[in-house]
């Protein structure tokens, strides 16, 4: 048993000096949600504490508590997952001695877990098979839907930078299910029992369908972040401070998002990134990598506009334009006139820019305004003027 906080430090590292251990990248404990038909199937995974590359004296507390519960831990495998067992939270609670007092606010948030945890109320209906240690100790294809809850938290909590994740197959490890605020309900279920349902006034009414869970239902935002509709960013998204997320036209997809304030009223793709200070306007659609893009993610710079119903499928850099409307493409053919080119090359310098190129010639290039010449109907690109900034009293 462990009474000072000494005997912790000297506790750990005993555990991670033995030859199993091996530092997990992520782990922490969720609540899952199994099929209300296939108790074998998992739903979603609901995790209160999210460990990413930090707190691996938690780890080996959780990994040598396993272990004394009788479990074996193989830290060769890409991910491992256990029931929370009483005897797992009894040899972690003993580990955690020293630390119960101060555990409150934004203090040994691990520790709060294992204690509210032991204290849950057993009228709850609840037992070792609804809550689950999970760990990941390479960053490889997902192979649980645990695993892929717990990198969407990472990616959604700003843990881990957009587009550094290997999420390959995690479509295929999600059920397709209704949700109900935030509860996932099978469709079997529905339509094993939508006769029943029906009739005594107990049919669900259902928000939306589909593998992925909304943003709102797991992650709190920023205090000066905004998100005016909650079915417009998808968990997995990434908003950082001072986004704004307009209703309408407006989406953010999962691994995608912004690097600063941003106000969004059009679309951010899969893997698409929008650097701080940029506008992306009504209806604006950013390609993402199963949209348009040949697999390439973009990247928009930081204080660009996008506007109204424009599409982008290259990467710009910063302060870039593009008008309403227009859509640049990879193979958009561009007219730049000569004074233009000479412009462009001043910010820059190591640009082999000519008259008629195509999009992807300009792909992150900085202070290119894009627009349609209105005597010929041409796409041309122009040295930027105009400044994009936005109103700091909504950012």
């Amino acid at each position: 048993m462990i009474f000072t906080k000494e005997e912790f430090k000297a506790q750990v590292e005993s555990i991670q000096s033995q030859g199993w251990y091996k530092n997990p990248i992520g782990f922490g404990i969720a609540r899952v949600n199994r099929g209300q038909l296939n108790q074998n199937k998992i739903l979603q995974a609901t995790f209160p504490v999210v460990n990413w590359n930090e707190n691996f004296g938690s780890a080996a507390i959780f990994m040598d508590a396993i272990i004394k519960s009788g479990e074996k831990i193989d830290t060769t495998q890409s991910e491992q997952i256990f029931n929370v067992s009483d005897e797992f939270l009894t040899n972690c609670i003993e580990s955690f001695r020293p630390f119960i007092p101060e555990a409150k606010g934004e203090a040994h948030k691990n520790v709060q877990l294992i204690s509210q945890l032991s204290t849950l109320p057993r009228d709850l209906g609840l037992g070792a098979e609804d809550f689950k240690v999970v760990f990941l100790f390479e960053d490889s294809a997902p192979l649980s839907v645990e695993a892929v809850y717990l990198k969407l938290y990472a990616l959604s909590l700003k843990k881990a930078p957009l587009r550094s994740l290997n999420l390959n197959g995690a479509f295929g490890k999600l059920e397709n299910v209704a949700w109900v605020g935030n509860n996932p309900i099978e469709l079997e279920f529905l339509r094993a029992n939508e006769i029943a349902l029906k009739l005594s006034g107990k049919y669900p009414v259902i928000d939306m369908v589909d593998k992925f869970p909304r943003f709102l239902a797991h992650v709190i935002p920023e205090d000066n972040t905004r998100i005016l509709d909650t079915s417009k960013v998808r968990f997995g998204a990434q908003l950082a401070a001072g986004t704004t997320i307009m209703p309408g036209a407006s989406y953010v997809n999962f691994n995608a998002g912004t690097l600063g304030p941003v106000m969004v009223e059009g679309r951010i793709s899969s893997s698409a990134v929008v650097g701080s200070g940029s506008d992306v306007g009504g209806g604006a659609s950013i390609l993402g990598v199963l949209s348009g893009t040949d697999g390439n993610p973009i990247t928009i710079g930081e204080n660009c506009l996008l506007g109204a119903n424009s599409v982008t499928g290259i990467p710009l850099g910063n302060g870039c334009i593009i008008d309403a409307g227009v859509a640049i493409l990879a193979g958009t053919k561009i007219f730049i006139s000569d004074d233009q080119i000479i412009k462009l090359q001043e910010v820059n310098p190591k640009a082999e820019l000519r008259n008629n190129v195509k999009g992807a010639e300009l792909a992150g290039l900085n202070g290119i305004h894009f627009r349609v010449d209105s005597t010929n109907g041409q796409i041309v690109a122009r040295r930027s003027t105009k400044e994009v900034k936005l109103n700091s009293d909504l950012h």
